[in-house]
């Protein structure tokens, strides 16, 4: 059919972006249902304990204040599987900001005077928030996020460590990171005749249908769950968090629909965050730079209300080949909050960690860095001896090196210097794993000409609704105009959540698939359409969620270019590049969008971001965009994400690749390693900020 607007690869503009800019799209606490009213979370203050008492006496005198929920008034829910969600339903306090009583009033600025009326009294207990390599309490998990195992071991590890030629020992800290999305995680709930609704921020709307429906003792059908529109998450809104259950119990007890959006400041504690881990890299090898050894030990907390274990080593189980290697887990259940997702979990400080160490190998050898990856190129998978389906990494590194002008490296560090500012260069890869779940779709042909595909994805701002158009229009053999997507509410096509770079490829598997069986049946057909049109679904249970014999991953190359100010100890990252081999690129417009924001936002994991937990209160400290620093325009360099073409068979009827996640995972190696060539000082702890640097 020759090139269309239609055709993959084409940078078809985002569907919703008029929406969006004029206001017209309604995210989660937009829509206004008659009778709405507002609730304001009350966050403990201590870090362990019970509360003893809550005196709601004053802000229920306030004007306006409905109800305050306490552990005594809320509604019952049923068990959990997700503790983190059972919220005011003891008077247990698990850690510092869980909630302990919820107030309801008619406008917003009433319900937060309301929370902040009400007292509290606790019977506190001492506190451990602190993570430590030598904690007394640290153990060995069985599995880690992901269903990895906590532990791999081939051959004899330590004992090639010992003998080897060069070796590099070498501990890295990476602090807790916090999502911080543009918009905070809010819901809208009101019930009906026993039917709960909800417009909620979330990556997945039909598992917090499901968890709200068991939460509830409802069936399914009686739960509506909507989030056509969901500024952003990064894998913090991948699961229901206790906003949603809040709305929907305040709603639930006032009989009124419910408003919440939580306060900035309350995120790091109620929604996840990246765990801080805490790395050993040992590396051996021959005067040539092949590997012999490599091990990887993590340390990391999770809490005590539920495991999470973020699989930081799991990376370099993929990477290189080596003659032996372990990598494995420890994990401190502590008073803090729960971890969880955040963008590229495990890969994002795993890769830091190993691909700095890599640099210092290099360093230790007189090696080249490009070289010295290249010179390690497994010819299958390390861990699980299955063949790549596709693996370009090492072209990866040469466009890189050529767009990058690598080969005008001085390798020696510190020597390009222009008054107090030092400058330097470095390189890190990356990857991330192809992952993909069952979904359903459907595909209506009208008599008009129009195509309407229906399934319950989730758009988090990554531009699903077109790419989704164009994969159906190219199955269809039709323009993407011709093509609406409907998305984003309960009762569509089940459809998994947004999250693991795997939306589009799950998803697209469906439409692709519902798309190929309507144009079949329009080639048999012979005249106009009914008046009802044809329909046409598709299910890919037992084909998307198959097992493969390939090891499928996405792999990618960045160099960045720094310079240090020595009086200041400023870092100002000059240049970012990142050359990426993630299948076939199905929007070239969104695709270089995802790429270029997971930079920026391993931009800010290098430089400026950076969550500590006080020992004495157990709170994160700066925990609202004042005291956690995202990268803003200035600190932002000139960017560039570029690809290669890659075909490869064995992912999805589209042949791509996610793409939302492996671009933050190399961006912190490649910038940390450009300081190391610039000063000749190594920095093993995050961020590199002035104070840091300086001393």
């Amino acid at each position: 059919m020759g090139a269309t607007p239609s055709a993959l690869g084409a940078p078809v503009e985002r569907r919703e972006g008029r929406a969006k800019v004029t206001g017209a799209a309604k995210y989660a606490t937009e829509y206004m249902p008659p009778g709405r009213v507002y609730a304001w979370p009350v966050p403990a203050t201590v870090a362990r304990g019970t509360v003893v008492s809550l005196d709601t006496s004053a802000a229920l005198a306030l004007p306006g204040v409905l109800a305050v929920l306490t552990p005594d008034s809320a509604p019952r829910l049923a068990d959990a599987d997700d503790p983190t969600l059972a919220v005011l339903q003891d008077s247990r306090v698990p850690h510092h900001g869980w909630p302990v009583a919820l107030a309801v009033a008619e406008t917003l600025e009433t319900a937060r005077a309301a929370a902040g009326a009400v007292r509290v009294r606790y019977a506190s207990e001492p506190h451990d928030v602190t993570l430590r390599v030598d904690h007394p309490r640290a153990y060995h998990p069985e599995e880690v996020n992901g269903g990895h195992p906590g532990e791999r071991r081939q051959g004899d590890p330590e004992g090639a460590f010992a003998d080897a030629a060069v070796r590099v020992d070498v501990s890295y800290a990476v602090p807790p990171l916090h999502n911080h999305p543009m918009e905070p995680h809010g819901a809208t709930a009101l019930w009906r005749d026993d039917e709960l609704t909800v417009f909620d921020s979330s990556q997945g709307g039909d598992t917090v249908r499901a968890t709200l429906a068991k939460l509830f003792a409802l069936p399914e059908e009686r739960v509506s769950v909507v989030c056509e529109h969901v500024g952003g998450g990064f894998g913090s809104k991948g699961t229901p968090r206790p906003h949603v259950v809040l709305a929907a119990l305040a709603a639930r007890h006032t009989g009124r629909p419910v408003q919440l959006a939580l306060p900035r400041r309350e995120l790091t504690e109620l929604v996840g965050h990246r765990a801080p881990t805490l790395h050993r890299v040992r590396l051996g090898a021959r005067p040539d730079g092949i590997l012999t050894s490599l091990i990887h030990e993590v340390t990391t907390h999770t809490s005590r209300v539920k495991e999470f274990v973020e699989q930081a080593a799991v990376p370099a189980r993929v990477m290189y080949a080596s003659g032996s290697s372990r990598t494995s887990h420890r994990a401190v259940a502590l008073d803090v909050p729960t971890p969880s997702w955040m963008r590229a979990p495990g890969e994002t400080p795993g890769m830091y960690a190993l691909e700095s160490a890599v640099d210092e190998l290099a360093c230790a050898l007189g090696m080249d860095p490009i070289e010295l990856r290249v010179a390690n190129e497994p010819p299958a998978e390390p861990d699980s001896g299955r063949p790549f389906s596709s693996r370009h990494l090492v072209e990866c590194l040469r466009e890189g090196a050529a767009r990058f002008g690598w080969d005008g490296r001085d390798p020696r560090p510190g020597v390009r210097r222009s008054g107090p500012w030092l400058t330097g260069t470095g390189v890190a890869a990356a990857t991330y794993p192809v992952l993909v779940s069952p979904s359903r779709a459907t595909v209506s042909a009208h008599p008009d000409g129009l195509y309407v595909v229906r399934l319950n994805a989730t758009d988090i701002g990554t531009g699903a609704r077109t790419v989704l158009a164009q994969i159906a229009a190219q199955a269809l053999g039709v323009r993407v105009d011709s093509v609406r997507t409907e998305i984003g509410v309960t009762g569509l096509p089940g459809a998994p959540l947004a999250g693991g770079s795997a939306g589009t490829a799950s998803w697209g598997w469906a439409v692709h698939e519902a798309c190929r069986s309507m144009a079949s049946q329009l080639a048999e057909r012979s005249g106009p359409l009914p008046p009802g049109g044809l329909t046409a679904s598709a299910d890919t249970a037992g084909t998307a969620d198959a097992e493969s014999p390939y090891a499928r991953h996405a792999f990618g190359a960045h160099f960045a270019e720094a310079a240090v100010d020595t009086d200041t100890g400023e870092v100002r990252v000059r240049r970012l590049l990142g050359v990426y081999a993630a299948g076939r690129i199905l929007n070239a417009r969104t695709a270089r969008s995802q790429f270029i924001g997971g930079m920026v936002m391993g931009l800010g994991m290098a430089l400026t971001e950076g969550g500590s937990v006080d020992p004495a209160s157990g709170a994160f400290i700066g925990s609202d965009l004042a005291g956690y620093h995202v990268p803003g325009h200035a600190d932002v360099p000139a960017i560039e994400a570029h690809w290669i073409d890659e075909e490869d068979p064995h992912l999805n009827p589209m042949g791509s690749k996610g793409i939302g996640e492996i671009g933050i995972v190399g961006t912190a190696a490649a910038i940390g390693n450009a300081v190391h060539h610039a000063t000749g000082v190594r920095f093993r702890e995050l961020p590199l900020t002035p104070d840091r640097v300086h001393a």
